[in-house]
């Protein structure tokens, strides 16, 4: 699992009620088979996971594009709401990702202040990957 613990990306794909997958990319910190990353509590991966937590992740390029070469992991997902969880990755992501995550954080700010109806929550995603 060495190639996502170096990933910078990683395409998350999570399943539909029907079984169906869907793919999207996300930012992951972590190593050894435990990641997480932080996303809003009504985004379409989260509500998946609420359904069903299994996962499949490969490491991928920003725009989702698998790179070549590289494995398929199987695992699990568990949602993460708590302010502590939700501090404890950001601070891990801040720490990978230095200003992108910050600029990130700002964008959320000002689309929160300026945006309609109430922001979604911030949600930790912890995953356990393989044998990790």
């Amino acid at each position: 699992m060495r190639d996502l613990d170096d990933a910078r990306y990683i395409l998350l794909t999570t399943y539909k009620k029907d079984g169906s997958p869907a793919a999207t990319p996300v930012w992951i910190t972590g190593s050894g088979g435990h990641y997480v990353f932080t996303t809003g509590d009504k985004a379409w991966k989260t509500v998946r996971l609420g359904r069903n937590p299994n996962v499949r992740v490969q490491v991928c390029g920003a725009r989702g594009r698998v790179k070549p070469g590289t494995s398929a992991h199987d695992g699990t997902a568990l949602i993460g709401a708590s302010v502590e969880a939700v501090a404890a990755a950001e601070r891990a992501l801040a720490a990978k990702y230095g200003w992108q995550f910050a600029a990130t954080k700002l964008v959320d700010r000002v689309k929160a202040r300026f945006g309609r109806g109430p922001a979604p929550r911030v949600v930790a995603i912890e995953l356990s990957i393989g044998d990790g």
